[in-house]
């Protein structure tokens, strides 16, 4: 059975973030915490969004991870109860996203993280208990700020994926000039995570007709302006199309990905300083090779559909382009310039084996089939 469920609040406009206080009083947030990192801080966007919300009593754990871990959920939740506050404003990438979600569930709910996590069957037991977030991204890649799921790092390293459509923001405020100060490598970074979204949620084989339509245009979008955005970080059209492809990348993947992110998942989590959106980008060549042979795949021609949009002449273009794109965007060769080895491939697979985003992968890889992608992702 399909289940089809869109339920965020979007703001999209340049300036959006003036809205802040009075979505706040829409969804009846009072005394919130802003979960934040210190390159945004610096970057003079957390201010804005304080000025934003100024009369309101207001609190700031700016001390998000690049990959958020169970420990900075625990001290989040520490200032979040201290100063009695009544929901969550996450200000930043992914990682400060998904750290709201976590606080969200555990500043609310009883126990470790871990018994929330999916692969461990504790998406039911995320009530509707869980504090309410309003989401502010400041890059353009994951979209977690509509989206129902969070990955983070627990206690005994692994990288967990968390998902309840009660962990969805009440509200994305989407405000491209947030991203205008965006460095190169971060918007390429990002914007590859994006597409990677887009095209992994499009190869899926479940069925949603929404999910689709929206991941294909979100590619358009993404494919066509991410050089762009890289290029000349200032020009707000490219900005804004890459803000929107990054949103319906999220939208979409509630269909399901697949091998991309259960492998980026595990060797961040053995690696979290490797970049999420740039492992993707790695990956992604190889798996679209590997789903080519899919029968959904095929029967739905979505590589000869995804070619045309990103104005290729055949479905046996896209891995070579997307490695063309990786090359001039600046981003690595491949994960062996980013410092991974063919003795990590049993620790790696191990992990992807176990990812929420295996099976959902149009063919389901075997250990051996995992294997074969690492060694050409090299």
């Amino acid at each position: 059975m399909a289940f089809i469920y869109y339920v965020t609040q979007i703001q999209f406009e340049f300036g959006a973030v003036q809205l802040l206080r009075q979505e706040c009083e829409r969804v009846g947030i009072t005394r919130p915490l802003i979960v934040t990192d210190p390159g945004v801080k610096a970057a003079g966007v957390l201010q804005k969004a304080l000025d934003a919300l100024a009369g309101l009593p207001v609190a700031v754990f700016d001390q998000t991870p690049s990959n958020p871990t169970e420990a900075a959920v625990r001290a989040a939740v520490q200032v979040y109860q201290a100063q009695g506050c009544d929901g969550l404003i996450a200000v930043g990438g992914g990682s400060a996203i998904d750290c709201a979600k976590g606080i969200a569930i555990a500043a609310t709910h009883e126990g470790p993280l871990t018994r929330y996590a999916t692969i461990e069957g504790g998406s039911p037991r995320i009530t509707e208990r869980a504090a309410p977030l309003i989401a502010v991204p400041t890059t353009s890649g994951t979209g977690s700020e509509v989206a129902r799921g969070a990955i983070i790092i627990v206690d005994d390293h692994r990288k967990l994926g968390f998902h309840s459509w009660n962990l969805v923001p009440k509200t994305a405020i989407c405000d491209p000039e947030l991203t205008l100060g965006l460095p190169p490598l971060l918007t390429a970074a990002t914007g590859m995570d994006a597409i990677a979204h887009c095209m992994e949620t499009f190869m899926s084989a479940a069925f949603n007709p929404p999910a689709d339509g929206i991941a294909l245009d979100g590619l358009t979008r993404g494919w066509a302006h991410i050089e762009q955005a890289t290029r000349d970080g200032s020009h707000r059209d490219a900005r804004l199309h890459m803000m929107s492809a990054s949103m319906q990348g999220a939208m979409a993947f509630q269909k399901g990905l697949g091998a991309v992110h259960s492998l980026s998942h595990s060797l961040g989590g053995l690696n979290p300083r490797l970049h999420h959106g740039t492992l993707n980008a790695m990956f992604l060549p190889a798996v679209v090779r590997f789903n080519a042979s899919a029968e959904s795949v095929q029967k739905e021609k979505r590589l000869e559909r995804m070619a045309h949009v990103m104005g290729l002449g055949s479905a046996g273009d896209i891995p070579d382009a997307i490695r063309d794109m990786s090359a001039r965007l600046g981003l690595p060769a491949g994960l062996a310039a980013m410092g991974v080895t063919p003795d990590m491939f049993g620790d790696i697979i191990q992990g992807a084996m176990a990812d929420h985003c295996h099976k959902t992968n149009p063919r389901v890889a075997t250990a051996e089939e995992y294997g074969e992608i690492l060694r050409q992702s090299l």
